[in-house]
């Protein structure tokens, strides 16, 4: 069964916002990176931490987007 008009946006947005996120992780540990060769281990460790959760919200927004497709 095709997708309503509302679920189609809903889709659309879920996968910008998890597009976005997986964009910033890859930004981030650019940045960690050079904060790591730079000798700030502290906030290279911490910028790593927000990549995690911006990861595992990556994952659980597929599974909304997965829900939304199935209906």
């Amino acid at each position: 069964m095709p997708l309503t008009k509302p679920n189609q946006d809903l889709k659309r947005d879920l996968q910008g916002v998890a597009s976005d996120l997986k964009w910033s992780a890859v930004e981030l540990v650019r940045i960690a990176e050079r904060l790591s060769h730079a000798g700030n281990g502290p906030d290279a460790e911490a910028l790593r931490r927000m990549i995690s959760v911006f990861q595992q919200d990556e994952k659980r927004l597929n599974s909304l987007i997965e829900d939304v497709s199935a209906g």
